[in-house]
């Protein structure tokens, strides 16, 4: 999938390294993964891969700012880019605007349009330790300073919350890969000390 080569650029150039600011969790690499996902999904939704890269890209831009409303704020910041009114018609912006909006995991009910299902979707992890490596950076980052070892029970009860049988973690297509990932993550936290104890390595490794 190929994308304009003119809007790749100015994407590389003037969006990616806003991500500097971000916490460990949301840096560029996650929204590297994340646009790589997007395509991957896309095989069979066919959306517009210039609008899919520009969602993806700019999702988590707006975290540094307010990470508890990062979703609209990173919406509102693409949808103001003078730049990208070059690229996108106004129905386009305001259906890419949207989307952003709706690729949060706790978002009740679906995204609006097919680019917020691809960019939810894409934004799940599919690998176990970079899931609960991020969940622990995030914990660390905006939760109270306290304990690790209370971290770490904090970062297995948001891992049972969000991804448990009843968590409320969503995947809005079909994938095989995301299935694999699910089951093997909700097979960990049935057993709190082995979850506890990969998580433990997981962080020794990431020093």
């Amino acid at each position: 999938m190929k994308v304009n080569r003119k809007l790749q650029k100015y994407i590389e150039e003037a969006v990616f390294p806003r991500y500097e600011t971000n916490d460990e969790a949301h840096q560029i690499e996650h929204s590297k993964y994340v646009i790589d996902r997007c395509f991957k999904l896309n095989k069979k939704a066919n959306a517009d891969v210039d609008m899919l890269y520009v969602i993806a890209a700019y999702h988590d831009i707006g975290y540094s700012i307010d990470y508890k409303n990062h979703e609209k704020v990173s919406a509102q910041m693409m949808y103001d880019d003078a730049t990208l009114k070059k690229f996108f018609n106004e129905e386009q912006r305001l259906t890419m605007k949207e989307a952003i909006e709706d690729h949060r995991a706790s978002l009740d009910g679906e995204p609006r349009n097919i680019y917020g299902k691809l960019l939810s979707s894409a934004d799940r992890n599919v690998d176990v330790d970079e899931s609960l490596k991020r969940i622990y950076f995030y914990n660390i980052t905006h939760m109270e300073q306290q304990s690790r070892e209370k971290t770490v029970e904090e970062c297995y009860n948001h891992t049972l919350k969000k991804f448990g049988d009843d968590g409320y973690v969503k995947f809005f297509l079909e994938d095989e890969v995301y299935d694999k990932y699910l089951k093997e993550m909700r097979e960990l936290l049935k057993d709190k000390e082995k979850f506890i104890e990969r998580l433990e390595k997981i962080i020794s490794n990431a020093k």
